[in-house]
């Protein structure tokens, strides 16, 4: 299997997850000229912008360990741009990780790190 079909069928995971969880989902696949970010859902009335990292090994460490202060900023600049382009300024929102190891070991971490950028 190649890179990403890999990667879409982690994301396929992540999202029927955050559904058994009671999650509304808003956006898979939010793109944007700054950036993308995985999946876009309704926990509550809390906003959460979702990465998911599929590895088929721990060869290289955990995969939220792929989720580096650069890659964090990035996911913010776009959560930040969707918040605008929404006018959801009035809600609360996190950032969480979905780690999905060779398609059977799934690990949902929330709030998972901060935004540095102010919305």
């Amino acid at each position: 299997m190649d890179k990403q079909s890999y990667g879409i069928l982690g994301e396929m995971s992540a999202v029927q997850l955050l559904e058994r969880k009671g999650y509304r989902i808003l956006e898979s696949n939010y793109k944007c000229p700054l950036g993308e970010i995985d999946a876009i859902a309704l926990d509550g009335e809390t906003l959460v912008f979702v990465e998911v990292k599929h590895r088929s090994t721990l060869k290289y460490g955990y995969p939220a360990e792929a989720v580096t202060p650069h890659k964090q900023y990035k996911i913010s600049q776009v959560a930040a741009a969707y918040i605008k382009r929404k006018g959801l300024y009035d809600r609360a929102a996190r950032f969480d990780v979905i780690e999905v190891l060779d398609g059977k070991w799934i690990n949902h971490i929330e709030n998972a790190f901060e935004s540095r950028i102010r919305f």
